[in-house]
């Protein structure tokens, strides 16, 4: 039998956890390699959680988080024959240089990902804004840089973005973690949230720019539905589209605002409630093979995943059939989303199969074998509020290092699987909270004749909200012993039900 293929995962958050868990566990229909996930770095909590569970998940470990630890950490892993290939989660490492590291200790063939100098697709979306104008991908109707230091220019573009477009998207044009655009859908908000956003970077553009101008991106509002996509490339240019998933990245329901701010993403549900093949057959046309032709034109192509997120317009068929019938990008990352990607891959039976193909450039033969049956539900639990100091939760003020406890038996049995992020262990402590996101709750449903997919979407979300509620895993507050300081968003896949009151959802 041919040996395991190992397939390093770079990182510290839940996405890195199951991507190696899938990678080791999933089983392809049609390619009988096997496949061994690993996690490089992770974090002090998940070689324990691994191996109560029984997963077979292989670690290696860093040095530190910077981005030499993580090379001398993977060029090792490689050398003694511990990774085949490695695909790096968190954008940081690309900003920072690691392809660039690989490439020059004669590694670049095993790591995916774009090189330094074309990270600016995510992190700088001003120069790629104008990437996509070259490249004839369709973005907002009008956008603008302007000095953010000049409030007359914000206010004069927003006031004619507002009249032509009923909106304006001021945008923080570098790495925020998905939380520097704010939206502005009047003219009485806009000095509130002009304030707050620089209120929020002015340390950043000091540090970058000093008293130069401070580029601010301002776009006009685009309408429609918010839909991500996942695209896999590989060495010569094919690639793959994964299923979609619908992202909640408020922290508590409702519209995104200064006391509902964008936090990284609280749950997931794959696949998006809208997702059609002519959805992606729409996103190929229109955004990934012009872009991997200007990767490939201007000497940045190689393996790669690139996920733009984009306002999608649609109409009825004559049959009442949804068809998209626009497309335009908000924004072009260069990682997977999370906890998006979670949802995707516990869909996918050859996830192994497809990143081996990015490799070897033959993602033109290998097509993802996705369950199509089958919906995911991820739900994010993170640190609620209160504490010693009264403390406002995530992502604000928090209280960290308090114990976890967990029911695995419960979660076995009910057919959740738990995927540890911001959680630690100790010998001396066990599991405990670092006071972000903690954990994440995964399961899936299976779509059945008698069942609509809204109806299957609903029995998953009510699952783990019961696990949650009747406390069967516990961050345990220092105040209360029988306390949960755990909290959680309840609409994470509701938009299934109201997608079939739409008459939208078959």
């Amino acid at each position: 039998m041919e040996p395991k293929k190992k397939i390093g995962f770079a990182g510290t958050d839940g996405r890195t956890f199951l991507s190696a868990f899938t990678v080791s566990t999933a089983i392809s229909e049609y390619h009988k390699q096997d496949y061994l996930g690993v996690v490089i770095r992770g974090t002090s909590s998940m070689p324990e959680f691994a191996k109560r569970m029984n997963w077979p998940i292989e670690f290696i470990p860093t040095k530190d988080n910077t981005v030499d630890s993580y090379a001398q950490a993977i060029v090792s892993g490689i050398e003694q024959d511990k990774l085949d290939f490695v695909i790096p989660l968190p954008e940081a490492l690309l900003f920072d240089g690691l392809v660039d590291l690989l490439i020059s200790k004669g590694f670049g063939d095993k790591i995916a990902g774009l090189t330094k100098e074309f990270a600016f697709l995510e992190g700088d979306k001003a120069r790629c804004k104008e990437v996509c104008k070259q490249a004839g991908i369709p973005v907002a109707d009008k956008w603008k840089i302007v000095d953010a230091k000049s409030y007359k220019d914000v206010l004069d573009t927003c006031l004619e973005y507002i009249h032509q477009f009923g909106g304006a998207v001021l945008k923080y044009p570098y790495s925020a973690g998905g939380k520097g655009a704010r939206i502005i859908l009047n003219t009485w908000e806009i000095n509130e949230v002009y304030s707050t956003l620089m209120n929020d970077y002015k340390k950043s553009y000091k540090a970058l720019f000093k008293n130069k101008p401070w580029p601010l991106l301002i776009e006009s509002r685009m309408s429609g539905v918010e839909i991500s996509f996942t695209i896999l490339v590989d060495k010569k240019g094919n690639h793959v589209i994964l299923p979609t998933a619908m992202d909640y990245p408020e922290r508590f329901e409702g519209t995104a605002d200064k006391k509902n701010p964008i936090t990284g993403g609280m749950g997931a549900i794959s696949p998006h409630p809208f997702e059609t093949p002519e959805l992606i057959s729409l996103v190929e046309d229109t955004i990934a093979n012009p872009i991997i032709k200007y990767l490939k034109e201007n000497g940045g192509l190689r393996p790669c995943v690139l996920y733009p997120g984009c306002f999608v317009s649609f109409k009825l068929s004559p049959t009442g059939e949804l068809i998209p019938t626009k497309i335009r990008v908000c924004e072009i990352n260069i990682r997977p989303g999370e906890p998006e990607f979670q949802a995707v891959v516990k869909r996918i039976r050859n996830l192994g199969h497809i990143i081996e193909g990015m490799f070897t450039g033959e993602l033109d033969q290998i097509k993802p074998e996705v369950r199509q049956d089958q919906i995911c539900l991820c739900m994010a639990l993170v640190t609620g509020p209160g504490g010693p100091d009264g403390q406002k939760g995530y992502p604000w003020s928090v209280t960290k290092f308090e114990p976890l406890e967990i029911d695995i038996d419960y979660f076995k049995k009910k057919g959740i699987q738990l995927i540890p992020s911001g959680m630690g262990y100790s010998e001396e402590k066990g599991f405990f909270s670092d006071g972000t996101r903690i954990i994440y709750m995964v399961c899936n449903g299976q779509v059945k004749e008698n069942l609509s997919p809204a109806q299957i979407a609903e029995r998953l979300r009510n699952k783990l909200i019961n696990a949650y509620e009747m406390g069967k895993v516990r961050v345990i507050p220092r105040e209360d012993p029988k306390g949960n300081r755990l909290d959680l968003r309840k609409d994470i896949g509701i938009h299934y039900t109201i997608a079939e009151r739409l008459g939208l959802q078959k």
